[in-house]
């Protein structure tokens, strides 16, 4: 296993970083209200023109020929500023498992839009240990597709869904646009703002080109796994930035005469912030890397997951303690990484859900 970034994977997280840092100075830090503007239409327009939409994407969907890792560089950037732009579900999500299990008609669709920043995706998939929300049935020749899920990151402004549904031949992901007359989408107030929704599809009919391969090829699982390591990139640079931000605060706060920071409770705190963060660094790029090359990956995968939630907790509620009021001033920017933070520890499945997976796969990993 090697931890070295690739150059492709520094100079993505060196653009996106100039690029969001740029963002935050002038428009992110202002944020006062953590449900303004969910979606970022004009953010998400200049990440399509720097090239950062397709870049890290294959060649199949337009794209420069990266993937996973790649990905996950960025999204620790977008983390760090709490983008509201949904780079993990239109990007990691939907537009990689159209370039894994789609065709060229997919892409031509659904994917190169996204790509060039003209529409967003989301996707509706269950949380960990749940079953899908919708299930499909074929009608002649096409399916009905039926069901409910709630809280689709980023679905309340997304122009198309990829949906994980159960058949009777195996899950499936199938691509359906939002205006299509069996779909209804209906906008959640989430913590963090970012837009979430509540996906309902009522007998929609979809044909065999709406499924992203054949029902039990494994797309669905294989959508799961990447969108759930791409969670855990994400969180990384939400805690990361959120301990700087603390570390920073207690260096130059201070109290009967004293820094914060020289006082053992608050040093304490801080140190278990550190390995807390780290330990989600080194899960990531353990259970991303085994994706990238191909390997089994679902007890590494719910590992990082469980240390993404757990630390993401703990960080989270560390850094707004130490702060004290300040750390819940709608006027200082820590609220958003807080409830950036809180979001994140529970999309597909929090610690106890993957501790749950976790155990099922090592009871059932032969001896």
């Amino acid at each position: 296993m090697d931890f070295s970034l690739t150059e492709a994977q520094r100079d993505l997280a060196g653009l996106a970083g100039r690029i969001l840092g740029d963002w935050a100075e002038r428009d992110g830090d202002q944020r006062t209200e953590p449900f303004d503007d969910p979606f970022d239409a004009t953010l998400w327009e200049q990440l399509a023109q720097a090239g950062l939409l397709d870049a890290a994407l294959p060649e199949s969907v337009g794209g420069g020929g990266f993937g996973l890792l790649e990905q996950c560089s960025v999204l620790i950037e977008l983390g760090r500023v709490a983008a509201p732009v949904p780079y993990l579900p239109s990007i990691t999500g939907a537009a990689s498992a159209i370039a894994e299990f789609g065709t060229g008609l997919h892409a031509e669709r659904w994917a190169l839009p996204v790509t060039r920043g003209q529409r967003t995706m989301a996707i509706a998939l269950a949380d960990e240990g749940d079953d899908p929300g919708f299930t499909a049935r074929r009608a002649g020749g096409s399916w009905r597709v039926s069901g409910t899920q709630t809280a689709v990151l980023h679905g309340a402004h997304a122009d198309a869904f990829a949906c994980e549904v159960a058949t009777d031949e195996g899950d499936a992901l199938m691509l359906v646009d939002r205006g299509h007359s069996g779909l209804r989408v209906t906008g959640q107030h989430a913590v963090d703002g970012t837009g979430a929704a509540l996906v309902e599809l009522d007998e929609a009919e979809a044909t065999d080109d709406a499924l992203l391969g054949e029902p039990g090829s494994g797309a669905a699982r294989w959508l799961r796994l990447r969108a759930t390591v791409g969670l855990c990139a994400l969180q990384l640079g939400i805690v990361s930035r959120a301990l700087e931000m603390t570390g920073e605060y207690a260096r130059k706060r201070e109290q009967f005469g004293e820094v914060i920071g020289s006082f053992q409770a608050v040093r304490q705190r801080l140190a278990e912030a550190y390995l807390d963060v780290e330990a989600v660094r080194l899960t990531l790029w353990q259970a991303a890397w085994r994706l990238s090359e191909g390997l089994p990956a679902d007890e590494e995968v719910a590992t990082a997951k469980f240390w993404a939630a757990q630390a993401g907790h703990r960080v989270a509620h560390t850094a707004v303690h130490i702060h004290g009021g300040v750390g819940i001033d709608m006027d200082y920017p820590l609220h958003r990484y807080f409830v950036a933070a809180k979001r994140t520890e529970f999309a597909l499945g929090g610690a106890t859900a993957q501790l749950r997976a976790l155990g099922t796969h090592l009871a059932e990993a032969p001896a």
